[in-house]
This record gives structure tokens, C-alpha cells and sequence, in this order.
């Protein structure tokens, strides 16, 4: 963990809400100077607690309107399933997350798709490249909260 103080989170507040603030805009809101917000920005950067800045689209706007939670039973529970497993779900695009689970399942998939067909083709594609136990999957009917932004 990476001690911060108040004025850090004060920056990672900001850029959490808007990465493309320019350091100006940024050093005003959080009350530094120009040269002095840099170098903290620098810093956070180096320490690795800022690892990129992205822009969040619309994926309703870019057809891609269905997000799906795929729970996945592995077929082996070996490093050799796992290293398969891994390079298939890393390599499918669609795949936004994946998360080893504690409990009755082994992984979550979060994956977002434009329609049940694109679905059934990333099921289709995921099954052909590593071999699984089970896999059944949820269907998100309405998104009432989503971020990326981590409370500070």
C-alpha cells in the first residue's frame, strides 16, 4: 500500500471524474501550483496508484447493449487448465473482467456483447479454446450503478 495524504486523494478524486484535465485546471481545483501538482501527478504515476487514463464510452451508443456475468466451474483445477483458461479469456475482447471466485463457482466472467447471438458466439468461441466444468451465465437487465471511480 502507498501512504497518501489528503491533497493526493484531492488529484485522484479529480482524475477519476475527468482524466483530461490539464495540470492547470487540475492544480486549481486541488489548490496547487501548476509545477507542484505535476510532480505529484508524476509521483502517483511512478508509485503505480495512477496505471492509465482512459476514456469511458457509451456501450449501448457503440451496439454493444447486453452485459452478461458468465459463472464458470473449471473442467480441472490444475496449472496447466488455469494457464489455458487464462490465455483464452485475456485474449477474447469481449471479455471485460475476469475474477477468481471463493464459494460454490470458480470464476466470474463480466463480458458485454450487442445481442444474445454475439453472446452465444463469445460462449461458442470460449468453450472451443479451454474446456470447462460448467458455465451458466446472467443477463443484466438494468444497470443502476455503474464506476470505476474507487472511494478516497
Amino acid at each position: 500500500m502507498v501512504n497518501i495524504d489528503d491533497i493526493d486523494r484531492r488529484i485522484l478524486t479529480e482524475l477519476q471524474r475527468d482524466a483530461a484535465l490539464s495540470v492547470d485546471a487540475l492544480g486549481e481545483k486541488v489548490g496547487l501550483s501548476r509545477n507542484a501538482c505535476w510532480r505529484r501527478v508524476k509521483a502517483l504515476e511512478s508509485a503505480g496508484v495512477i496505471t492509465a487514463r482512459v476514456a469511458l464510452l457509451d456501450a449501448k451508443k457503440l451496439g454493444l447493449g447486453l452485459m452478461v456475468y458468465l459463472q464458470v466451474r473449471a473442467a480441472a483445477h490444475d496449472a496447466d487448465w488455469l494457464e489455458k483458461f487464462a490465455r483464452a479469456t485475456t485474449a477474447i475482447p469481449e471479455i471485460q473482467g475476469v475474477y477468481r471466485m471463493t464459494g460454490d463457482l470458480d470464476y466470474l466472467i463480466r463480458a458485454r456483447v450487442a445481442d444474445m447471438d454475439d453472446y452465444d458466439r463469445l460462449y461458442q468461441t470460449l468453450i472451443a479454446r479451454v474446456p470447462m466444468g460448467d458455465v451458466s451465465a446472467s443477463f443484466v437487465m438494468e444497470e443502476i450503478k455503474e464506476t470505476t471511480a474507487l472511494a478516497l
